[in-house]
């Protein structure tokens, strides 16, 4: 992993490149740059002498007098041949405005709704971008749409006497779409449809489209839960010429097949899982070799011997890429037959795995690792309430096998905070439905010793894994994998992150990795259970970069970890398919295949787990809303989690329910944002409402269709 020393020196090169560039006639020395960067420029200045050096030696510019620099005009000859230009995704809000997001330049670039012309949420587009003004953030317009991912939209049918519109649920959907009668497909007013842009030609304002589904009325609950995966482009059922396929798969083991693995079928071995989980993709095995060592075996479902490249399984789990998980249902990455069967590693059945096995002594050390394909026969399936239970009471079955896991679990989760470790301790909202999906009560998970054992052993398999590939022994060669990775915080947001906190009386040190990963650590424990606690959770993960797979690895910030995988669950994830391909191939020395091919499966896994992870919030939203939709009028006391120039955001203590009081509903005062101390203040009383600051409040309206609460306060 990259020192923060080198992160920084990365981060002003970017800069002072930009600066370079941006002045062509300049020939400034360290101090001048130091200047011109303001206060990072001060709180940085030793390192920029050695950055304009090292910008020389790379030809990224000229040493034009002794510690005197100027840009290389080979660069300017590469900027003028990019022009005014870039291409990027759009980024479109409600309002009609987009941001650019872009590779070519360093920041995002900012489009006024009159000038997206016809583009669209996440349209890959040209921009010309317009001459920059002091103080003020890159602009832009759109001449061109070279790409649209997006052209079915979920919304509402709305029709007139000779046409229909549908009104898009999406909040980045600006417009909505026209649609002739005899295109509609026999929805009715008011009910839930997905169309199809077919076509948006000057001078119409409105995209021409089809109706392709209805989907029913709104409010049901399957029609809620299908317009959320249609909305992300993700599927809900399998074709059932897949569902033969996968019936086709033999679940006997044949004895041929038995003797190429190594077995340990008369080993103690168990699951630990969710009650109502039925793909167990891992088993922990456990046996003493020594009175002070262990012998602990990490078993992964062998996914990857049932499901073979170039068969419709594997095609449809790749598009898949991931299984989703929303409130009410699971809509697994493989097919029943593969996902709660054949490869679920279910109690007292032989079970083909792939395994990491470990001898660890009493204290953590790992004395010997091995990898390779193995047969299991589980001998319990636990719920983590069950393991928590024997850890809590120190008594139950298989006891000595859970307490040591435990034990050297603690040892490598606090091995690994000191590391620099970020720890998300999350609570999960959860929601308990009745048959129908409605939810009755709300109640959160949280990570006890039972999940953090697992967690451990998972994230000690995936790392062991991963180094197995990127460093091997010896002399040998460095393979091509498939690495989970994280890259390093954006200084910028960082900095912001750090100005933020500090007026909440929270102190971030972003001086070294060590000193950002243990601030993150003592603030992240300090807001729990404060109104700021969502917020800050929300503001600390957008300073860091997005977890992705690539085959290009830079470690794993947020873990530490220099070299990091995902092996650990090939039933719900792609890359872990992936992962035990490579794995098996090297073995056997066999080619894998082209890094190309790989990295653009990890780049479409990436983007899959992303708009699974929206969908999955956008269903927890869903249930906010339809649990407080009979509550109307009642009090509740609240916590302000945000400030906005429409409102305050409020979130309920009791259930976590968040919404909004609009400003333009409190009529005791005119009120606006103070958003620097991050708090509204009423014009003539100055009466205040801070972030965090706790208060009553009543249900006001529960609007299904936006996914949003509206509270009033009580004085």
């Amino acid at each position: 992993m990259a020192k923060k020393k080198d992160e920084i020196k990365q981060d002003l090169k970017e800069k002072i490149f930009q600066y370079f560039l941006s002045n062509p006639k300049t020939i400034n020395n360290y101090k001048q740059v130091a200047k011109v960067l303001g206060d990072e420029g001060k709180e940085k200045k030793k390192f920029i002498s050695g950055v304009l050096y090292k910008m020389a030696a790379e030809g990224l510019l000229i040493e034009v007098y002794k510690g005197k620099f100027k840009v290389n005009p080979i660069h300017l000859e590469k900027q003028k041949k990019l022009g005014p230009f870039v291409t990027g995704r759009v980024d479109m809000k409600q309002t009609g405005k987009a941001y650019i997001i872009t590779e070519d330049i360093l920041e995002d670039v900012q489009v006024a709704p009159n000038n997206t012309g016809y583009a669209l949420h996440n349209d890959l587009v040209k921009v010309r971008l317009f001459p920059k003004r002091k103080n003020h953030k890159t602009e832009g317009e759109i001449i061109e749409i070279l790409e649209r991912p997006k052209t079915k939209w979920v919304g509402i049918l709305q029709k007139s006497k000779n046409f229909a519109f549908l009104v898009p649920d999406s909040k980045s959907m600006p417009v909505d779409i026209f649609i002739p009668l005899e295109q509609i497909k026999g929805a009715k007013e008011g009910q839930k449809v997905i169309g199809e842009i077919t076509e948006w030609e000057p001078p119409a304002k409105n995209p021409y489209g089809k109706v392709v589904e209805v989907l029913g009325d709104p409010g049901d609950n399957e029609v809620e839960m299908h317009s959320i995966l249609a909305e992300y482009g993700l599927p809900y059922r399998f074709d059932k010429s897949l569902e033969k396929e996968a019936e086709k798969i033999p679940e006997e083991i044949s004895e041929k097949e038995i003797k190429t693995r190594r077995d340990f079928r008369n080993v103690t071995t168990f699951t630990i899982d969710p009650a109502d989980a039925k793909d167990f993709d891992d088993a922990l095995s456990v046996k003493k070799t020594d009175n002070d060592l262990w012998e602990i075996g990490i078993h992964i479902a062998d996914v990857t011997h049932y499901v073979k490249p170039g068969t419709q399984l594997n095609k449809e789990a790749l598009n898949r890429a991931t299984s989703i998980y929303l409130v009410d249902r699971t809509i697994p990455m493989l097919p029943e037959k593969l996902s709660n069967k054949v490869c679920s590693l279910r109690p007292n059945e032989d079970k083909l795995t792939f395994s990491v096995v470990l001898n660890m002594n009493n204290k953590g050390k790992i004395t010997k690792t091995w990898i390779g394909k193995t047969i299991i026969n589980s001998n319990k399936r636990f719920t983590y309430e069950e393991v928590q239970e024997i850890i809590e009471n120190n008594k139950g079955e298989f006891l000595e096998e859970i307490t040591t896991l435990n034990h050297l679990a603690k040892i490598w989760r606090k091995k690994r905070m000191n590391e620099g470790a970020i720890d998300f301790d999350r609570q999960e909202v959860k929601f308990n439905l009745d048959k129908k999906g409605k939810p009755l009560s709300v109640f959160f998970k949280e990570q006890k010793d039972a999940h953090k054992l697992i967690e451990e052993f998972m994230l000690l398999a995936n790392r062991i894994v991963a180094e197995k590939a990127g460093k091997p022994a010896g002399k040998k060669k460095q393979k091509m994998f498939v690495y989970r990775i994280h890259d390093i915080p954006n200084m910028e947001k960082l900095n912001s992150l750090s100005t933020f906190v500090s007026k909440l009386g929270y102190k971030l040190k972003t001086d070294t990795r060590k000193n950002i990963a243990d601030s993150f650590n003592n603030i992240l424990k300090q807001s729990q259970g404060k109104g700021e606690e969502n917020l800050i959770e929300t503001l600390t993960i957008r300073s860091m970069a997005k977890a992705e797979y690539s085959t290009k690895n830079i470690g794993h910030y947020g873990l530490a970890f220099d070299f990091y995988t995902h092996f650990t669950s090939p039933i719900r994830r792609y890359p872990d398919m992936l992962v035990h391909r490579l794995l098996f191939a090297y073995e056997k020395d066999q080619n894998p295949g082209s890094q190309k091919e790989y990295e653009d499966m990890c780049k479409h896994s990436s983007d899959m787990e992303k708009k699974a992870q929206e969908a999955e919030r956008d269903s927890i939203k869903l249930k906010q809303v339809e649990f407080m939709a009979d509550k109307i009028g009642e009090e509740y006391e609240g916590l302000i989690s945000g400030v906005s120039k429409w409102g305050i955001f409020v979130e309920i203590k009791e259930n976590k329910c968040e919404g909004m009081v609009r400003l333009s509903d409190m009529d005791d005062d005119y009120y606006y944002l103070d958003e620097d101390n991050y708090q509204v203040i009423g014009h003539n009383k100055r009466k205040k409402y801070k972030l965090g600051s706790p208060v009553r409040i009543i249900i006001k309206r529960a609007n299904f269709l936006k996914k949003e609460l509206d509270f009033e306060l009580v004085e």
